[in-house]
């Protein structure tokens, strides 16, 4: 009887996790194509013989294509779940993160591959629209959010939008970047001022999205690096304002350091990569237009930061993969 039993527990097991797959998922690939691209500018910068990031891009491209198969096949066969997911308050915000994964992705092979650039970023921008129209219509028209409701996922909508000209003025599209930028920048100020009234009036975010405190770093860190795109590399007063207000933001969460060490490790975990690989680029960004000693010893520093950083958290998922304490009900 167990011999016939045991071998229909499995696939059980496999179907439920499934069944659960987080569309937060993606998160991951915005924090490895983040420090693929942060790689990269470092192997610009300091002419280095090897080249961990095109190993880094292949891995990100690879996990990026599983993730989307996967949460595909959570369309198909579970469909009523993923429509939960996106009339979820909370979880809704991470929906854009798959356009997100293809636009960086996009900035990732523009130096390898212009035409696989050029679809990315041309499917992505597309997407990032339509999840921005979407998101904003559902937050418009509702009746179910509330104040404890709001986080720094809100900022991922967004965040998007001030992506696009990274790639998009490269390609040619300075007009149409100008349009992403402009919705990404105008809404971005009005959500910090809801989420800093959340904060100081208000019970702090349940412990499990703490980590998603650093998603307020990426704004003004990809504001800098695409604004400095749409200017034609020149680094003036507005990116300096966009540069040292990312810069700001990430003393405050790292003087808040003893809040974030003592969690235990979750999915929002990776909310810390991405972030810090934008604060990364954008300083390397800063050396290569300004120079200056601070920036040249911040560079590396954060450098080093992220790479650990993205390392420690890749372990840990995958050993929680294996624990199966990953895509389980919450």
């Amino acid at each position: 009887m167990n011999a016939t039993t045991a071998p229909a527990a499995a696939p059980a097991a496999a179907h439920g996790r499934l069944e659960h797959m987080p569309v937060s998922m993606f998160s991951i690939v915005m924090g490895l194509a983040g420090t693929t691209i942060a790689l990269e500018k470092a192997e610009h910068l300091w002419a280095w013989q090897v080249s961990p990031s095109v190993v880094m891009l292949t891995l990100t491209a690879l996990v990026f294509v599983a993730i989307s198969l996967a949460y595909l096949a959570k369309f198909v066969l579970h469909r009523q779940h993923v429509v939960a997911e996106f009339n979820h308050p909370i979880r809704l915000s991470f929906f854009p993160a798959m356009s997100i994964g293809m636009l960086l992705l996009a900035i990732a092979f523009m130096s390898h591959a212009p035409g696989v650039s050029l679809v990315l970023w041309a499917v992505g921008a597309t997407v990032q629209l339509l999840f921005t129209l979407a998101i904003l219509s559902n937050w418009m028209h509702h009746e179910k959010y509330q104040v404890q409701h709001s986080n720094p996922a809100w900022f991922i909508p967004i965040v998007g939008n001030i992506l696009v000209p990274i790639a998009g003025v490269p390609l040619g599209f300075q007009e149409v970047s100008w349009f992403y930028f402009s919705v990404g920048l105008m809404m971005w100020t009005p959500l910090l001022a809801v989420l800093f009234n959340r904060f100081f009036f208000h019970p702090m975010i349940p412990t499990k999205l703490l980590p998603t405190l650093f998603i307020l770093i990426a704004p003004p860190a990809v504001g800098f690096i695409s604004w400095v795109k749409l200017h034609n590399g020149v680094v003036d007063d507005a990116a300096r304002i966009f540069y040292y207000f990312g810069l700001f933001i990430t003393l405050l969460l790292l003087s808040q350091f003893r809040y974030f060490w003592k969690l235990s490790f979750a999915l929002p975990w990776w909310a810390y990569s991405f972030p810090m690989a934008a604060m990364t680029i954008a300083t390397s960004v800063m050396l290569e237009k300004v120079g200056g000693t601070f920036f040249a010893t911040l560079f590396p520093v954060l450098l080093t930061v992220l790479v650990l950083l993205v390392s420690m958290i890749s372990v840990r998922t995958v050993i929680a993969m294996k624990r199966g304490q990953i895509c389980v009900p919450e």
